[in-house]
């Protein structure tokens, strides 16, 4: 009976990455995984890393306010409460059943309109993202929904699909923590610094 030839070194050595490959997507010791799907190559684990560490600083942010907080701080800290839940909700809506509906695209908005009407009139251009704080980690949460939103154009390009309104939601979540930075700098009279640009 013929044996099966040995493999060479330049196979096994070929082998040997994949096999420690392998061997890492699988621990034995489950507290040497910090998420299920951390090593699929997929976009969908990415997708779901940005909303959670989106959610995380919509709470840097709720630690940030005032305490006691005044009456537009008690409700914007109100209002985080309920993004911080829809943006878990929009986090697991790839991958599973959809979580965010236009109920909740019509809470948003009415939000964002009530923080708008506010401050109408007080940003009329382009101004740098500073203040104090929660001001600069509000604006870090609306650079980290448009990550999101980059996020859903590469999946939907990869052939994954999902449901419209996510990208509409992740889209207004940037558009509200925006005018929420307008808002609360008019509250706490701290002047916009105006940007003027040299490209456009």
């Amino acid at each position: 009976m013929d044996q099966q030839p040995e493999s060479g070194p330049d196979e096994a050595q070929a082998s040997a990455p994949a096999a420690r490959q392998r061997s890492h997507k699988r621990p034995k010791d489950i507290r040497e995984l910090c998420y299920p799907f951390i090593y699929e190559t997929q976009l969908q684990c990415d997708y779901e890393i940005a909303t959670d560490e989106l959610c995380c600083q919509v709470g840097v942010v709720m630690a940030m306010l005032p305490a006691p907080p005044g009456e537009g701080e008690a409700a914007i800290l109100a209002d985080l409460d309920t993004l911080q839940r829809l943006i878990y909700n929009l986090n697991g809506s790839v991958r599973g059943r959809l979580g965010i509906f236009e109920a909740d695209l019509d809470w948003l908005k009415g939000r964002y309109d009530h923080y708008n009407e506010a401050s109408r009139g007080r940003v009329t251009g382009f101004v740098l993202p500073r203040g104090p704080q929660p001001i600069p980690a509000l604006h870090l949460c609306r650079c980290a929904s448009k990550k999101v939103v980059r996020l859903l154009v590469r999946l939907e390009e990869s052939g994954v699909g999902y449901d419209p309104i996510l990208a509409r939601f992740a889209n207004l979540l940037a558009n509200f923590f925006f005018v929420l930075t307008v808002y609360l700098k008019q509250a706490w009279n701290v002047p916009e610094v105006p940007y003027v640009s040299i490209n456009y």
